[in-house]
Protein backbone atom coordinates (compact mmCIF):
# COMPACT_ATOMS: atom_id res chain seq x y z
CA UNK A 1 0.00 0.00 0.00
CA UNK A 2 0.90 3.47 -0.46
CA UNK A 3 1.60 5.47 2.74
CA UNK A 4 -1.84 6.52 4.31
CA UNK A 5 -2.66 10.62 3.12
CA UNK A 6 -3.86 10.86 7.03
CA UNK A 7 -0.19 10.57 7.51
CA UNK A 8 -0.33 14.20 6.39
CA UNK A 9 -3.28 15.02 9.33
CA UNK A 10 -2.37 17.56 11.77
CA UNK A 11 -1.49 15.31 15.54
CA UNK A 12 -0.64 12.65 13.32
CA UNK A 13 2.11 10.28 14.03
CA UNK A 14 3.61 7.47 12.41
CA UNK A 15 4.38 3.98 13.42
CA UNK A 16 7.95 2.67 13.98
CA UNK A 17 9.05 1.66 10.95
CA UNK A 18 9.22 -2.32 10.08
CA UNK A 19 6.11 -2.41 12.12
CA UNK A 20 3.28 -3.67 10.14
CA UNK A 21 1.15 -0.64 10.35
CA UNK A 22 3.92 1.99 9.27
CA UNK A 23 2.30 3.21 6.33
CA UNK A 24 -0.67 4.45 8.91
CA UNK A 25 -0.86 6.85 11.89
CA UNK A 26 -0.23 5.26 14.78
CA UNK A 27 -1.99 7.85 16.64
CA UNK A 28 -2.95 11.44 16.16
CA UNK A 29 -2.18 12.69 20.38
CA UNK A 30 -3.98 10.95 22.21
CA UNK A 31 -4.46 7.01 21.78
CA UNK A 32 -6.88 6.70 24.80
CA UNK A 33 -9.02 9.27 23.67
CA UNK A 34 -9.28 7.52 20.27
CA UNK A 35 -9.90 4.35 21.49
CA UNK A 36 -12.91 4.99 23.18
CA UNK A 37 -14.26 7.26 20.32
CA UNK A 38 -13.12 4.43 18.15
CA UNK A 39 -15.30 1.74 20.45
CA UNK A 40 -18.30 4.53 20.25
CA UNK A 41 -18.61 4.32 16.32
CA UNK A 42 -17.39 8.21 16.27
CA UNK A 43 -14.30 7.38 14.99
CA UNK A 44 -12.33 5.85 11.97
CA UNK A 45 -9.15 4.59 11.08
CA UNK A 46 -6.65 4.08 8.04
CA UNK A 47 -6.27 0.50 7.86
CA UNK A 48 -2.63 -0.98 7.05
CA UNK A 49 -3.86 -3.55 3.92
CA UNK A 50 -3.54 -4.32 0.52
CA UNK A 51 -6.14 -5.24 -1.93
CA UNK A 52 -5.42 -7.40 -4.66
CA UNK A 53 -8.09 -7.46 -7.70
CA UNK A 54 -9.32 -10.29 -9.23
CA UNK A 55 -11.34 -10.49 -12.25
CA UNK A 56 -12.83 -12.67 -14.94
CA UNK A 57 -15.52 -15.15 -14.79
CA UNK A 58 -13.74 -17.47 -13.46
CA UNK A 59 -12.81 -15.81 -10.20
CA UNK A 60 -15.07 -17.06 -7.52
CA UNK A 61 -14.87 -20.84 -8.24
CA UNK A 62 -11.21 -20.42 -9.08
CA UNK A 63 -10.48 -18.70 -5.03
CA UNK A 64 -12.52 -21.54 -3.67
CA UNK A 65 -10.56 -24.60 -5.10
CA UNK A 66 -8.07 -22.36 -3.84
CA UNK A 67 -8.91 -21.24 -0.08
CA UNK A 68 -10.03 -22.66 2.76
CA UNK A 69 -13.92 -20.98 2.08
CA UNK A 70 -16.75 -21.39 -0.40
CA UNK A 71 -16.39 -17.73 -1.94
CA UNK A 72 -19.11 -18.96 -4.91
CA UNK A 73 -22.15 -17.34 -3.07
CA UNK A 74 -20.04 -13.76 -2.50
CA UNK A 75 -22.64 -11.28 -3.86
CA UNK A 76 -22.16 -7.44 -4.24
CA UNK A 77 -23.30 -5.58 -0.50
CA UNK A 78 -23.00 -8.46 1.80
CA UNK A 79 -20.40 -7.95 3.80
CA UNK A 80 -18.22 -10.45 2.10
CA UNK A 81 -16.08 -13.16 3.59
CA UNK A 82 -12.97 -14.41 4.97
CA UNK A 83 -10.70 -17.15 3.66
CA UNK A 84 -7.03 -18.48 4.21
CA UNK A 85 -4.66 -19.48 1.81
CA UNK A 86 -2.33 -21.96 3.28
CA UNK A 87 0.37 -24.74 2.43
CA UNK A 88 0.39 -28.35 1.92
CA UNK A 89 1.53 -28.73 5.77
CA UNK A 90 -1.79 -26.55 6.64
CA UNK A 91 0.63 -23.55 6.92
CA UNK A 92 -1.06 -20.17 6.72
CA UNK A 93 0.32 -18.30 3.86
CA UNK A 94 -2.38 -15.42 3.73
CA UNK A 95 -5.61 -13.91 5.37
CA UNK A 96 -7.98 -12.75 2.95
CA UNK A 97 -11.22 -10.23 3.57
CA UNK A 98 -12.73 -10.77 0.15
CA UNK A 99 -15.64 -9.09 -1.49
CA UNK A 100 -17.16 -9.22 -4.72
CA UNK A 101 -19.10 -5.88 -6.37
CA UNK A 102 -20.31 -8.33 -9.33
CA UNK A 103 -17.40 -7.87 -11.63
CA UNK A 104 -14.56 -7.47 -9.28
CA UNK A 105 -13.61 -9.80 -6.54
CA UNK A 106 -11.62 -7.33 -4.10
CA UNK A 107 -8.90 -9.71 -1.56
CA UNK A 108 -7.81 -7.10 0.87
CA UNK A 109 -4.52 -8.57 2.79
CA UNK A 110 -1.62 -7.00 4.94
CA UNK A 111 0.06 -4.26 3.91
CA UNK A 112 3.15 -5.57 2.24
CA UNK A 113 1.85 -8.43 1.72
CA UNK A 114 -0.45 -7.57 -1.61
CA UNK A 115 2.32 -8.24 -4.01
CA UNK A 116 2.85 -11.89 -2.86
CA UNK A 117 -0.26 -12.89 -3.01
CA UNK A 118 -0.52 -11.71 -6.47
CA UNK A 119 2.08 -13.08 -7.75
CA UNK A 120 1.17 -16.46 -6.48
CA UNK A 121 -2.36 -16.27 -7.94
CA UNK A 122 -0.79 -15.36 -11.10
CA UNK A 123 1.16 -18.76 -11.01
CA UNK A 124 -2.00 -20.46 -10.11
CA UNK A 125 -4.29 -18.97 -13.17
CA UNK A 126 -3.58 -21.76 -15.61
CA UNK A 127 -6.07 -21.82 -18.54
CA UNK A 128 -9.23 -20.23 -16.08
CA UNK A 129 -10.96 -16.69 -16.96
CA UNK A 130 -9.23 -14.38 -14.55
CA UNK A 131 -6.79 -11.19 -14.33
CA UNK A 132 -5.31 -10.43 -11.39
CA UNK A 133 -3.42 -7.05 -10.52
CA UNK A 134 -2.09 -5.58 -7.10
CA UNK A 135 -4.31 -2.21 -6.38
CA UNK A 136 -1.49 -0.07 -5.08
CA UNK A 137 -4.31 2.90 -5.60
CA UNK A 138 -6.66 1.31 -3.48
CA UNK A 139 -7.45 2.05 0.51
CA UNK A 140 -8.82 0.66 3.26
CA UNK A 141 -10.52 2.43 6.22
CA UNK A 142 -12.08 0.69 9.30
CA UNK A 143 -15.03 1.04 11.73
CA UNK A 144 -16.34 -0.33 14.91
CA UNK A 145 -20.12 -0.77 15.75
CA UNK A 146 -22.29 1.88 14.45
CA UNK A 147 -19.47 3.72 12.82
CA UNK A 148 -19.47 0.93 10.49
CA UNK A 149 -22.50 1.98 9.04
CA UNK A 150 -21.67 5.94 9.46
CA UNK A 151 -18.32 5.30 7.31
CA UNK A 152 -20.07 3.40 4.52
CA UNK A 153 -22.69 6.29 4.06
CA UNK A 154 -19.89 8.32 4.09
CA UNK A 155 -18.16 6.54 1.10
CA UNK A 156 -21.03 5.94 -0.79
CA UNK A 157 -21.84 6.20 -3.65
CA UNK A 158 -18.49 7.42 -5.56
CA UNK A 159 -15.75 6.70 -3.03
CA UNK A 160 -17.50 3.34 -2.58
CA UNK A 161 -15.97 0.10 -3.94
CA UNK A 162 -17.57 -2.25 -1.08
CA UNK A 163 -17.68 -2.88 2.56
CA UNK A 164 -16.41 -5.76 4.93
CA UNK A 165 -18.03 -6.85 7.93
CA UNK A 166 -15.84 -9.05 9.70
CA UNK A 167 -17.54 -11.88 10.96
CA UNK A 168 -15.54 -12.60 14.05
CA UNK A 169 -16.05 -14.13 16.66
CA UNK A 170 -18.71 -15.36 15.21
CA UNK A 171 -18.79 -19.14 13.49
CA UNK A 172 -19.78 -18.91 10.33
CA UNK A 173 -21.32 -21.78 7.87
CA UNK A 174 -19.11 -24.47 8.03
CA UNK A 175 -16.59 -23.25 10.61
CA UNK A 176 -16.66 -24.41 14.13
CA UNK A 177 -14.98 -23.05 17.54
CA UNK A 178 -11.77 -24.76 19.32
CA UNK A 179 -13.11 -23.91 22.85
CA UNK A 180 -14.94 -27.52 24.12
CA UNK A 181 -13.79 -27.37 27.80
CA UNK A 182 -14.52 -23.47 27.97
CA UNK A 183 -18.63 -23.23 27.59
CA UNK A 184 -19.88 -20.37 30.29
CA UNK A 185 -17.23 -18.53 29.49
CA UNK A 186 -18.06 -15.30 28.02
CA UNK A 187 -16.08 -14.84 24.90
CA UNK A 188 -13.83 -11.67 25.08
CA UNK A 189 -15.24 -10.55 21.98
CA UNK A 190 -18.93 -11.01 22.35
CA UNK A 191 -19.48 -7.18 21.51
CA UNK A 192 -16.85 -6.91 19.07
CA UNK A 193 -18.10 -5.18 15.54
CA UNK A 194 -15.76 -4.05 13.06
CA UNK A 195 -16.23 -3.31 9.56
CA UNK A 196 -14.23 -1.64 6.60
CA UNK A 197 -14.24 0.03 3.15
CA UNK A 198 -12.20 0.09 0.46
CA UNK A 199 -11.90 3.18 -1.79
CA UNK A 200 -9.53 5.02 -3.57
CA UNK A 201 -6.55 6.32 -1.77
CA UNK A 202 -7.03 9.56 -3.20
CA UNK A 203 -10.61 9.93 -2.22
CA UNK A 204 -9.50 9.16 1.86
CA UNK A 205 -9.43 12.94 2.91
CA UNK A 206 -13.13 13.77 1.38
CA UNK A 207 -14.28 10.43 2.63
CA UNK A 208 -12.88 11.78 6.12
CA UNK A 209 -14.76 14.95 5.38
CA UNK A 210 -17.90 13.57 4.77
CA UNK A 211 -17.51 10.74 8.03
CA UNK A 212 -16.97 14.03 9.96
CA UNK A 213 -19.98 15.79 8.80
CA UNK A 214 -22.21 12.81 9.41
CA UNK A 215 -20.71 13.12 13.06
CA UNK A 216 -22.14 16.71 13.38
CA UNK A 217 -25.91 15.99 11.57
CA UNK A 218 -26.04 12.97 14.18
CA UNK A 219 -24.55 15.44 17.09
CA UNK A 220 -27.13 18.00 15.85
CA UNK A 221 -30.34 15.45 15.58
CA UNK A 222 -29.48 14.39 19.55
CA UNK A 223 -28.97 17.67 20.61
CA UNK A 224 -32.10 18.63 19.24
CA UNK A 225 -34.26 15.82 20.53
CA UNK A 226 -32.72 16.75 23.91
CA UNK A 227 -33.67 20.28 23.38
CA UNK A 228 -29.70 21.31 23.91
CA UNK A 229 -27.03 22.37 21.77
CA UNK A 230 -24.79 20.77 19.65
CA UNK A 231 -21.89 22.27 22.15
CA UNK A 232 -23.58 20.05 24.42
CA UNK A 233 -21.91 16.76 25.37
CA UNK A 234 -23.30 14.77 22.97
CA UNK A 235 -22.69 17.04 20.34
CA UNK A 236 -19.63 17.91 18.53
CA UNK A 237 -17.77 14.96 19.50
CA UNK A 238 -14.93 15.70 16.86
CA UNK A 239 -14.31 18.77 17.69
CA UNK A 240 -11.45 18.37 19.61
CA UNK A 241 -8.93 18.38 16.57
CA UNK A 242 -8.72 14.33 15.23
CA UNK A 243 -11.22 12.70 17.72
CA UNK A 244 -13.21 11.46 14.29
CA UNK A 245 -9.40 9.35 13.69
CA UNK A 246 -8.22 6.77 15.45
CA UNK A 247 -4.43 5.42 15.24
CA UNK A 248 -3.75 2.02 14.82
CA UNK A 249 -2.70 2.00 18.39
CA UNK A 250 -6.39 2.23 19.40
CA UNK A 251 -7.62 -0.17 17.23
CA UNK A 252 -5.13 -2.92 17.88
CA UNK A 253 -6.05 -2.16 21.51
CA UNK A 254 -9.75 -3.42 20.36
CA UNK A 255 -8.95 -5.68 18.58
CA UNK A 256 -6.66 -7.20 21.32
CA UNK A 257 -9.31 -7.00 23.62
CA UNK A 258 -11.92 -9.40 21.18
CA UNK A 259 -9.24 -11.40 20.50
CA UNK A 260 -8.89 -11.64 17.17
CA UNK A 261 -5.87 -13.30 15.52
CA UNK A 262 -3.88 -11.01 12.54
CA UNK A 263 -1.59 -12.29 9.83
CA UNK A 264 1.03 -9.97 10.92
CA UNK A 265 0.71 -10.29 14.11
CA UNK A 266 -0.26 -13.64 15.19
CA UNK A 267 0.33 -16.34 12.50
CA UNK A 268 4.23 -16.98 12.26
CA UNK A 269 5.77 -19.42 9.56
CA UNK A 270 4.43 -22.77 11.47
CA UNK A 271 0.83 -21.59 12.45
CA UNK A 272 -1.89 -23.30 11.53
CA UNK A 273 -5.64 -21.82 11.81
CA UNK A 274 -6.64 -24.35 14.54
CA UNK A 275 -4.45 -22.22 16.86
CA UNK A 276 -5.91 -19.24 16.44
CA UNK A 277 -9.18 -20.20 16.85
CA UNK A 278 -9.35 -19.21 13.19
CA UNK A 279 -11.74 -22.35 11.97
CA UNK A 280 -14.49 -19.97 13.70
CA UNK A 281 -14.35 -17.16 10.17
CA UNK A 282 -12.10 -18.41 8.06
CA UNK A 283 -12.74 -21.98 7.03
CA UNK A 284 -15.29 -24.22 5.49
CA UNK A 285 -15.23 -27.72 6.92
CA UNK A 286 -17.26 -29.64 4.06
CA UNK A 287 -16.30 -27.81 1.02
CA UNK A 288 -14.00 -29.51 -1.63
CA UNK A 289 -10.32 -29.78 -1.91
CA UNK A 290 -8.14 -27.30 -1.49
CA UNK A 291 -3.99 -26.81 -0.15
CA UNK A 292 -3.68 -27.76 3.29
CA UNK A 293 -7.25 -29.42 3.55
CA UNK A 294 -5.75 -32.67 5.19
CA UNK A 295 -4.33 -30.86 7.93
CA UNK A 296 -7.18 -28.89 8.87
CA UNK A 297 -9.54 -32.08 8.94
CA UNK A 298 -6.80 -34.53 10.54
CA UNK A 299 -6.43 -31.89 13.17
CA UNK A 300 -10.32 -31.26 13.88
CA UNK A 301 -10.89 -35.38 14.04
CA UNK A 302 -7.40 -37.11 14.70
CA UNK A 303 -5.56 -34.39 16.64
CA UNK A 304 -4.99 -31.40 18.57
CA UNK A 305 -3.53 -27.95 17.76
CA UNK A 306 0.17 -27.78 19.64
CA UNK A 307 -0.43 -24.17 20.73
CA UNK A 308 -3.19 -22.23 21.65
CA UNK A 309 -4.13 -18.12 21.41
CA UNK A 310 -4.91 -16.54 24.36
CA UNK A 311 -5.45 -13.17 25.56
CA UNK A 312 -3.39 -12.29 28.75
CA UNK A 313 -4.46 -9.25 30.86
CA UNK A 314 -1.38 -7.69 32.09
CA UNK A 315 0.08 -6.16 35.33
CA UNK A 316 0.07 -2.44 34.32
CA UNK A 317 1.31 -0.86 37.87
CA UNK A 318 5.24 -0.59 36.71
CA UNK A 319 4.28 1.14 33.38
CA UNK A 320 6.67 -1.33 31.71
CA UNK A 321 5.05 -2.94 28.37
CA UNK A 322 6.72 -6.08 26.92
CA UNK A 323 7.17 -6.40 23.04
CA UNK A 324 5.78 -9.11 20.56
CA UNK A 325 7.79 -11.96 20.80
CA UNK A 326 8.38 -11.70 24.48
CA UNK A 327 8.70 -15.14 26.05
CA UNK A 328 5.94 -16.16 28.64
CA UNK A 329 6.46 -18.30 31.40
CA UNK A 330 4.99 -20.64 33.42
CA UNK A 331 7.73 -20.21 36.49
CA UNK A 332 11.17 -20.68 34.91
CA UNK A 333 9.75 -22.58 32.04
CA UNK A 334 9.04 -20.97 28.92
CA UNK A 335 5.55 -21.27 27.72
CA UNK A 336 4.63 -19.68 24.74
CA UNK A 337 5.68 -15.79 23.29
CA UNK A 338 3.58 -12.96 22.91
CA UNK A 339 2.08 -11.86 19.91
CA UNK A 340 0.55 -8.24 20.24
CA UNK A 341 0.44 -6.06 22.52
CA UNK A 342 -1.64 -3.51 23.78
CA UNK A 343 -3.14 -0.79 26.19
CA UNK A 344 -6.70 -0.76 26.51
CA UNK A 345 -8.47 2.56 28.20
CA UNK A 346 -10.34 0.24 29.99
CA UNK A 347 -8.89 -2.76 30.92
CA UNK A 348 -5.02 -1.53 31.18
CA UNK A 349 -2.24 -2.81 29.41
CA UNK A 350 -2.67 -6.49 27.51
CA UNK A 351 -1.64 -9.23 25.05
CA UNK A 352 -2.11 -11.86 22.81
CA UNK A 353 0.25 -15.09 23.04
CA UNK A 354 0.63 -18.38 21.47
CA UNK A 355 1.26 -20.80 24.34
CA UNK A 356 1.81 -24.53 24.20
CA UNK A 357 -1.47 -26.19 24.70
CA UNK A 358 -1.20 -27.66 27.84
CA UNK A 359 -0.49 -25.01 29.79
CA UNK A 360 -3.00 -25.07 32.58
CA UNK A 361 -5.68 -22.05 31.93
CA UNK A 362 -5.22 -20.82 36.07
CA UNK A 363 -1.85 -20.84 36.47
CA UNK A 364 -0.09 -17.64 37.30
CA UNK A 365 1.98 -16.35 34.18
CA UNK A 366 4.62 -13.88 33.73
CA UNK A 367 5.94 -12.11 30.82
CA UNK A 368 9.53 -10.86 30.03
CA UNK A 369 10.17 -7.49 29.91
CA UNK A 370 13.77 -6.28 27.90
CA UNK A 371 15.37 -3.05 28.28
CA UNK A 372 14.05 -1.86 24.61
CA UNK A 373 10.94 -2.64 25.88
CA UNK A 374 11.15 -0.88 29.35
CA UNK A 375 11.50 2.03 27.20
CA UNK A 376 9.13 1.61 24.88
CA UNK A 377 6.61 1.12 27.58
CA UNK A 378 7.66 4.69 29.50
CA UNK A 379 7.40 6.73 26.14
CA UNK A 380 4.22 4.72 25.52
CA UNK A 381 2.94 6.33 28.62
CA UNK A 382 3.91 9.64 28.38
CA UNK A 383 2.67 9.65 24.92
CA UNK A 384 -0.65 8.72 26.35
CA UNK A 385 -0.86 11.62 28.95
CA UNK A 386 0.34 13.72 26.16
CA UNK A 387 3.54 14.59 27.88
CA UNK A 388 5.56 11.83 24.80
CA UNK A 389 7.44 12.57 21.99
CA UNK A 390 6.74 12.59 18.87
CA UNK A 391 6.86 8.77 18.19
CA UNK A 392 6.04 6.94 21.80
CA UNK A 393 6.68 3.89 20.00
CA UNK A 394 9.96 3.78 17.97
CA UNK A 395 12.53 3.06 20.31
CA UNK A 396 15.12 0.97 18.23
CA UNK A 397 18.49 -0.88 20.08
CA UNK A 398 20.27 -1.69 17.00
CA UNK A 399 21.75 -5.47 17.23
CA UNK A 400 22.50 -5.05 20.53
CA UNK A 401 21.55 -7.97 22.57
CA UNK A 402 18.60 -7.25 24.84
CA UNK A 403 18.73 -7.80 28.60
CA UNK A 404 15.81 -9.01 30.68
CA UNK A 405 15.34 -6.34 33.17
CA UNK A 406 11.91 -7.59 35.03
CA UNK A 407 8.67 -9.55 34.52
CA UNK A 408 4.63 -8.90 34.22
CA UNK A 409 2.87 -10.89 35.64
CA UNK A 410 -0.09 -12.35 33.15
CA UNK A 411 -3.56 -14.01 33.45
CA UNK A 412 -4.69 -15.97 30.90
CA UNK A 413 -8.59 -15.33 28.99
CA UNK A 414 -8.57 -18.34 26.88
CA UNK A 415 -9.64 -17.96 23.65
CA UNK A 416 -8.83 -21.77 22.46
CA UNK A 417 -9.53 -24.68 25.01
CA UNK A 418 -6.67 -26.36 26.06
CA UNK A 419 -8.08 -29.79 25.57
CA UNK A 420 -7.56 -28.80 21.96
CA UNK A 421 -10.56 -30.21 20.71
CA UNK A 422 -13.50 -27.71 18.40
CA UNK A 423 -17.47 -28.48 18.37
CA UNK A 424 -16.78 -29.81 15.50
CA UNK A 425 -14.69 -33.15 16.93
CA UNK A 426 -16.19 -36.67 17.30
CA UNK A 427 -16.92 -37.13 20.74
CA UNK A 428 -14.16 -40.17 20.61
CA UNK A 429 -11.37 -40.83 18.13
CA UNK A 430 -11.87 -42.83 15.37
CA UNK A 431 -10.70 -46.36 15.51
CA UNK A 432 -10.92 -45.55 19.75
CA UNK A 433 -13.25 -48.55 20.01
CA UNK A 434 -10.39 -51.00 18.19
CA UNK A 435 -7.73 -49.66 19.84
CA UNK A 436 -9.54 -50.87 23.33
CA UNK A 437 -10.82 -54.11 22.71
CA UNK A 438 -6.89 -54.93 21.28
CA UNK A 439 -5.87 -53.73 24.67
CA UNK A 440 -8.14 -56.09 26.57
CA UNK A 441 -7.41 -58.90 24.79
CA UNK A 442 -3.70 -58.64 24.92
CA UNK A 443 -4.70 -58.58 28.84
CA UNK A 444 -3.13 -55.14 29.21
CA UNK A 445 -4.73 -52.22 30.10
Amino acid sequence: MLPSPLLGRTGAVAGPGGDPDSAVPAHYGDPLREQVALAAGRALSALARDVVIVTGPDRLSWLTTLSSQVLTDLAPGDGGAEALLMDAHGRITHALAALDDGQRLLLVTEAGFGEDLAGFLESMRFMLRVEVRAAEELAVLGAMGDGVARLEEAARPEHWLGTWRDPWPGVVEGGTSYDVGLEGRPHPGAGYRAGWVVVPAGDVPEVVRAYERGLDRDAAGEAAGQGGSISGAQGGEHAVAGSALAGSMAWEALRVEAGRPRQAREADARAIPHELDWLRTAVHLTKGCYPGQETVARTVNLGRPPRRLTVLQLDGLGGELPAPGAAVRLGERTVGAVTSVARHHELGPMALALLRRGVPLGEPLTVAVTEADQDIGREETAQETGHGGQDGRDSGTGSQELREVGRVAAAQEPLVSPQGRAQASPAERPGAGLRSAGTRGTGQG
